[in-house]
């Protein structure tokens, strides 16, 4: 319980902006009538939850009203939060945690420069750190010296080894060492950072495709996950992020950042329907214990505020 008011609290934010809209809504003891759906239907789209799932749940709930003779929006909040957990439960693999049977499991974080991607690396590698995990890091993003010593200071804060070259050195050769570092000294995990430059996309897509190709020869698809790291303040524009990454290397799980400050929520439902692939954590905060696991029903019901978790 104290988890769920943990994470209820850090949604506030995003009530405030988006869902306490769409809360207050199913709240009233007013009509189902043409305002009500109306407004519904504003407020998802505002939230930036995607055209196809806005008319897909709102013929849902007037289907669940009709049928069991629903006449005021409080007798549908249940059905609407019930309908959001089963659309992110849909997905395989939706918040649960990245398996750890077979070592060192390594970690290919992509995304674009400002997503929190590096941060994210170091927020993951610090929480297995916690958790008595050994852990490397590789520094790929050789592009950008500020992103190499952004995650040697992560590093330095949790006691991780970060495999590093000169800026400008091969990223994938960088990806290479970290693994046979990894491989050798018996980590658990191995978190590759990436550069994430927009205006260089065809390069940075051959480099990303590189190192994949090295990581993928050498730890097997089972021991491999392709992390996508997508700013939730941008919205659709994340979703559009991850179709691109997605058409390059298959991504395998999403890290949604940012999303304490959102006013785009919807986003987590939009990505869940359009790319099937989980979204494993949420970011909720700066400090280093502040990645969350991303469970769909205790998400739910804090993003609408709902003390009942079904």
């Amino acid at each position: 319980m104290a988890l769920f008011a943990k994470l209820r609290d850090r949604l506030k934010s995003v009530r405030e902006k988006w869902s306490g809209g769409i809360s207050k809504l199913f709240s009233s003891s007013g009509k189902l009538d043409p305002a009500f759906w109306n407004d519904l239907e504003e407020q998802l789209i505002a939230g930036d939850t995607g055209i196809d799932f806005t008319e897909e749940i709102i013929d849902f709930l007037k289907h669940e009203a009709k049928d069991k003779n629903i006449k005021t929006p409080e007798e549908l909040k249940n059905i609407f939060i019930a309908r959001i957990i089963s659309e992110l439960d849909s997905v395989n693999g939706m918040g649960k945690s990245f398996e750890l049977s077979r070592k060192p499991l390594v970690l290919l974080m992509v995304g674009v420069n400002g997503s929190g991607k590096t941060t994210s690396a170091g927020k993951l590698a610090s929480m297995y750190v916690n958790q008595g995990k050994k852990v490397i890091m590789a520094a790929a993003d050789t592009f950008r010296a500020a992103a190499v010593d952004q995650l040697k200071i992560w590093g330095e804060r949790s006691g991780v080894r970060v495999v590093a070259q000169g800026q400008g050195s091969d990223p994938a050769a960088v990806a290479f060492d970290a693994w046979k570092a990894a491989e050798s000294s018996g980590a658990d995990v191995l978190i590759v950072d990436t550069a994430g430059r927009l205006h260089d996309k065809h390069n940075l897509m051959e480099e990303l495709k590189k190192i994949h190709r090295i990581l993928l020869r050498e730890a097997g698809q089972e021991r491999l996950e392709v992390v996508l790291v997508l700013d939730a303040v941008l919205g659709q524009n994340s979703v559009a992020q991850a179709e691109t990454f997605n058409s390059i290397i298959p991504l395998t799980s999403i890290i949604l950042t940012k999303y304490d400050n959102t006013a785009k929520g919807g986003v987590v439902i939009s990505i869940a329907q359009k790319l099937h692939v989980p979204v494993r954590y949420i970011g909720l905060g700066e400090g280093p214990d502040d990645l969350n696991n991303f469970d769909p029903t205790e998400f739910a019901n804090a993003l609408m505020n709902n003390s009942e978790r079904e």
